[in-house]
């Protein structure tokens, strides 16, 4: 049998328990180790709000430790547990997925069938939808995780590839980039990522209207993925573009407005002024064409798609500037 052990960042969300729930429910050869790594930032946490959680374990509990990685991010709790990890495997999961109900064992099957060379095995993420309406821009946001490459709320690695590319790079403070960054690196280190059979449920969690604008802190992250792994890096990583140019054109002609207005040159202000609608406008339908258009959404989408290009250009100028001296992974590695 294939050892292994089960890694869990976690902010102790509501979502939690039923996670852990479906680790101890699912069939199959059970794991050697649980690592929870509680991120929640300052040592005053409540401990107590992780009891429910643990008591859902049932006789994993003897198997789980609890460690503290102080509210540092996903890539620093992640590399927490690891540290803590002696199995040769350890699979990643996301404290708001549920493994299915066969998942040990077709996991143990994933990582038998995984050659010498082989560093990682996926698993496969599905995101249930409502069925009697179109999904909005944040359910289609998160079912977009299905199609995602590595992404960690499943994923298992060798333990020893991981300690060999230094595991995650903690600048990534966020839940975004950190698995595709680590991933590029694995695969640059000779190893190759294979996708697996085993399921895992996503759902897809209740957020606020602005959550849309709070996720423009991710294009900081995308400007210390240039630095690590060269303009390109979309490619590598199979990623989506994204709308940055756009957006950041669609700000430039904003605040061209305002100052042509400001200097007294109305005509051209205008000009800059229309540019910037026509933008914010073909940007706000792209998001409520594909939704369910009631009232709620198409006035979150309108509001939104005003604000989110000048959030996208300030943090990517930010991150910018922040990573302007990070040199390429293979000179950190080195």
């Amino acid at each position: 049998m294939t050892g292994y052990a089960v890694v869990i960042p976690t902010l102790a969300r509501d979502t939690l328990a039923d996670c852990l729930a479906a680790l101890a429910a699912a069939t199959g050869p059970r794991p050697d180790e649980i690592v929870l790594v509680d991120d929640r930032p300052g040592p005053d946490a409540d401990p107590a709000a992780l009891e429910h959680p643990l008591g859902v374990l049932g006789d994993l509990r003897a198997r789980t430790v609890v460690l503290r990685s102080g509210g540092r991010g996903p890539a620093a709790a992640r590399n927490t547990g690891l540290r803590a990890v002696t199995a040769p495997w350890t699979a990643f999961l996301d404290d708001d997925v549920q493994v299915g109900p066969h998942w040990c064992d077709q996991l143990v099957q994933d990582l038998a069938e995984a050659a010498p060379d082989t560093a990682g095995v996926q698993g496969v993420i599905a995101v249930p939808l409502p069925g009697e309406r179109r999904p909005t821009d944040w359910e289609r946001g998160t079912a977009g995780l299905a199609t995602a490459r590595w992404i960690t709320a499943d994923m298992a690695y060798r333990t020893d590839a991981l300690k060999q590319v230094g595991g995650f790079d903690e600048r990534f403070t966020r839940a975004f980039r950190e698995d595709a960054d680590l991933a590029l690196r694995v695969l640059d280190a000779g190893w190759r990522i294979r996708q697996g059979r085993r399921t895992t449920r996503h759902p897809v969690r209740a957020a606020s209207r602005w959550v849309s604008l709070k996720q423009q802190r991710g294009n900081a992250d995308d400007a210390l993925m240039r630095r690590l792994h060269g303009p390109d890096w979309w490619a590598k990583a199979v990623a989506p573009r994204g709308r940055i140019r756009r957006h950041a054109a669609i700000t430039a002609a904003g605040a061209a407005a305002l100052l042509l207005a400001a200097a007294g040159r109305p005509r051209a202000a205008a000009v800059a002024g229309l540019g910037w609608a026509a933008g914010t406008a073909e940007f706000a339908w792209a998001r409520i064409a594909p939704g369910p258009r009631t009232r709620d959404e198409m006035t979150t989408m309108a509001v939104t798609s005003v604000l989110i290009p000048p959030a996208a250009t300030w943090h990517r100028a930010v991150g910018e500037w922040r990573h302007r001296s990070a040199p390429a992974w293979r000179e950190v590695a080195a």
